[in-house]
């Protein structure tokens, strides 16, 4: 007996439902990130997100990936606390099966989740982690910032060739492996050339300290020319506001931990004349800076920080990789992105090295009000 003939109608609307529905789900390339997006470091993970998504959004619109495949981004939030980024990259790798992990701005989150990408030969691209050690968890880890030696460099010769201050005091975070390797590198090169550390006083970051009258106090008391705050904007901002009560009036120094919307927030004109490096200015004229910076308000309606262009290059850079290496392969990925050399950046070129640390210029911003201003560019 011959088979019943399914209806010509019904064999268009399979035939309509398969065109439609095609390989492209099947085949999109998942691309995981975890960021705080919530908790006290919130305004890294969302606007190095809004990074990461204003670049996917690019590459989906410009065609996709490896013949139109298209980008998908599965985000974790890790909440801004210790424990929750390696659970999120677990899940990122084992459930999600993303071919590569984008995060984290904090270091020690960053620290946290590269083992489990190492183990996983997952490449781990961060953004914004700047503590040396991240990239030594494995050579599947990579970043897109400069590190803190480079940047406590920076600082301390800001401090002492531009404004002079030949006594500093330290005040970091004993919590943060950020804070603790900013300081290190900080004082290293500032002793090294002459400069005096009058006093070292240290408080706990996460939210877990708001009172810093009593450090601050003794900072006072041992009349340093300036304060190195290195720490991250939640905390900066207190600690200029407590330290202007006290009638401090030096300038508060800090690094790319400062760089966010809410520093003014929660400082008020506390911290203004006060100087942190970073890793972008909208105030830079160059052209690929301009456009980045036009993109981003046409789709978020607000100026970009420091840490949405990191999330920006970081995903680009990415994508980059994976055409280069024409497949979405793990270690062949990893291959050019260790190969990686003066890529055109927003936040500049950037050229990988034999750590997988990316080389760069740094920024040095003064705080004005709700605004930064830009004072200078220092090359690697």
């Amino acid at each position: 007996m011959p088979k019943p003939k399914l209806p010509s109608i019904l064999l268009l609307f399979l035939c309509a439902a398969l065109v439609s529905a095609g390989p492209a789900a099947a085949q999109d390339i998942s691309v995981g990130e975890y960021a705080s997006l919530t908790g006290s470091e919130a305004t890294f993970g969302i606007n190095s997100d809004n990074g990461v998504e204003l670049a996917a959004d690019e590459i989906n619109n410009s065609g996709g990936l490896l013949g139109g495949r298209k980008v998908k981004v599965v985000v974790e939030d890790d909440q801004s606390k210790p424990g929750q980024p390696s659970a999120a990259v677990k899940k990122l790798i084992n459930s999600d099966k993303v071919i590569a992990v984008i995060g984290e701005i904090a270091s020690s989150r960053s620290l946290e989740a590269a083992p489990i990408c190492q183990e996983a030969k997952v490449p781990m691209l961060s953004p914004g982690s700047t503590n040396p050690t991240v990239t030594e968890k494995g050579d599947y880890i990579f970043r897109v910032c400069f590190i803190d030696p480079f940047q406590g460099t920076v600082m301390a010769k800001f401090a002492l060739d531009t404004l002079h201050a030949k006594k500093v005091a330290v005040l970091s975070d004993v919590t943060s492996d950020y804070s603790k390797g900013l300081s290190q590198f900080f004082t290293e090169y500032y002793k090294k050339n002459g400069g005096q550390i009058v006093i070292e006083r240290s408080y706990s970051g996460s939210g877990k300290d708001k009172d810093f009258r009593a450090q601050l106090t003794a900072i006072k008391a041992a009349q340093p020319d300036a304060i190195f705050v290195p720490g991250y904007y939640t905390e900066a901002g207190l600690i200029g506001k407590q330290a202007r009560i006290l009638g401090l009036k030096v300038p508060l120094l800090g690094g790319d931990g400062w760089d966010s919307p809410k520093l003014a927030e929660i400082a008020g004109n506390s911290l203004d004349g006060c100087y942190f490096s970073t890793h972008f200015s909208a105030a830079d004229t160059a052209p690929k800076v301009q456009d980045f910076v036009k993109k981003y308000q046409a789709k978020y309606k607000t100026m970009p920080d420091g840490m949405a262009p990191l999330g920006y290059d970081a995903m680009m850079i990415l994508a980059d990789a994976i055409k280069q290496a024409g497949t979405t392969d793990g270690g062949k990925v990893r291959d050019i992105l260790a190969k990686v050399k003066d890529y055109d950046a927003v936040t500049g070129k950037i050229t990988i090295d034999a750590n997988r640390n990316a080389t760069k210029s740094a920024v040095v911003l003064r705080v004005d009000g709700k605004d930064n201003k830009f004072v200078a560019s220092v090359a690697p």
